[in-house]
């Protein structure tokens, strides 16, 4: 993980939206944590965060995961039996 200025970042962009595709960049205002660039090297990366940030698709899965713990539904590996 880097840690890089918003100053340096302004005037990198593209060098640093490229880096983010590698690893995780932490943007510092006066040194200390602002945020984040996050790059995507595909398409499904992207897809991917999309659906893992995504709350209605979270909501799914707790509730799926609800379901399981009350002893509804069919776990997947005893339906690949």
């Amino acid at each position: 993980m880097k840690e890089i200025s918003l100053s340096e970042v302004k005037d990198n962009l593209s060098k640093y939206l490229r880096l983010a595709e590698k690893e995780k960049i932490v943007i510092t205002r006066h040194g200390k944590p602002a945020g984040a660039l996050i790059g995507f090297e595909s398409e499904d990366e992207w897809f991917d965060y999309r659906l893992e940030h995504d709350p209605r698709f979270l909501q799914r899965v707790e509730q799926a995961r609800r379901s399981l713990r009350a002893g509804c539904g069919i776990r997947l590996e005893d339906s690949l039996k």
